[in-house]
């Protein structure tokens, strides 16, 4: 049999302590195997108990979440769950995190008797991702070349990705200079409140601007749009140009936005003038829009497994069949540059 995914959870509520444990014992094949009410204690337990993942809480006495993640980060590097607030303060702490070194998080305002449900679920299908996860230090980017180039230069990109998220969008929009030729548009599950925050982030550390987008946006070349959270994003043509329209439908996607819905309007208005990149994460979203720019002649590229904290939506569009090629992290801003 295979061996149970051991747990550490740190967080200073007794409540939330004994909450998690029980969610968690939904699962066979996870145990909780210690808990720690601070940083301090956690950072003990964890060299003590050397855990498979660890849930993180972001707010606690003496030592708090980041700083113990940072540490945590540098004496034993271990796939981190953060127990977060969906909040505008909790979304910039939360970033924060994910850029430290954690590779995912859960609401924790959702840890309430009512909604311990649903929570269970994500919560236990998280640790089970992390469990299999392998803590990775963030690669840098490639330096672009020209090497390899389409024959005809795209003009839309669109970038998806999940769980590692986005730590890899930081490194592949890093990797791309001031005055890039083509529009970029990324899709990033998280919640809702989240991307503006995320858009921000890039932004300060990109050559290329990055903005949340917003309905009617004009999508051209130099910059990058974020298709905002809990709606769907599409490309449409109007009035000679290509703008973003935001649309509640198809209500029955499992994540909004769709990297599916996004491609595929991108393939429906560019045509081969499209490329279509898949990075880290859990299920199967942008398969089936990487499919439809493979259709129409576009590019279409996938994260390797080799540098995948989740080879979760890159294998699941390789094993489809629609990807061109499939490149470490490091080397996708180069091979995007290449394209356009």
């Amino acid at each position: 049999m295979t061996a149970r995914i051991r747990v550490l959870v740190v967080d200073d509520s007794a409540f939330v302590r004994k909450a998690v444990k029980r969610m968690l014992g939904t699962a066979d094949d996870i145990e909780v195997v210690g808990f720690a009410a601070d940083g301090e204690e956690g950072l003990v337990k964890a060299r003590d108990l050397q855990p498979d993942v660890v849930t993180l809480d972001i707010k606690m006495p003496r030592l708090g979440g980041l700083e113990t993640l940072e540490r945590l980060m540098a004496e034993q590097p271990v796939p981190v769950l953060l127990m977060s607030t969906l909040t505008q303060e909790g979304a910039e702490v939360t970033l924060r995190g994910l850029e430290l070194g954690a590779m995912d998080f859960v609401d924790k305002s959702s840890v309430q008797p009512m909604s311990m449900l649903s929570l269970a679920e994500e919560l236990v299908a998280k640790v089970r991702a992390l469990g299999r996860a392998r803590v990775r230090a963030r690669p840098r980017p490639a330096r672009p070349s020209a090497e390899g180039a389409a024959a005809v230069p795209a003009e839309c990109v669109v970038i998806a990705a999940s769980t590692g998220g986005p730590t890899a969008l930081q490194t592949v929009i890093a990797g791309l200079p001031a005055g890039f030729p083509a529009a970029v548009l990324l899709v990033q599950h998280i919640p809702r409140g989240f991307t503006r925050s995320l858009a921000e982030r890039l932004d300060a550390r990109s050559a290329v601007p990055v903005r949340e987008a917003g309905d009617g946006d004009v999508v051209g070349p130099g910059k990058v749009l974020v298709a905002p959270a809990g709606i769907h994003s599409r490309l449409v043509r109007r009035r000679g140009r290509v703008e973003v329209a935001l649309d509640e439908e198809p209500r029955d996607a499992l994540h909004r936005p769709s990297a599916d819905v996004l491609m595929a309007s991108a393939a429906e208005v560019y045509g081969p003038l499209a490329v279509g990149v898949v990075l880290t994460g859990m299920g199967s979203d942008g398969t089936e829009g990487l499919r439809a720019i493979r259709d129409k002649g576009g590019l279409t590229l996938a994260e390797s497994e080799e540098t995948s904290v989740i080879y979760g939506m890159p294998k699941a569009a390789i094993e489809a069949g629609v990807v061109h090629r499939a490149i470490p992290l490091d080397q996708v801003a180069g091979e995007i540059l290449a394209a356009v």
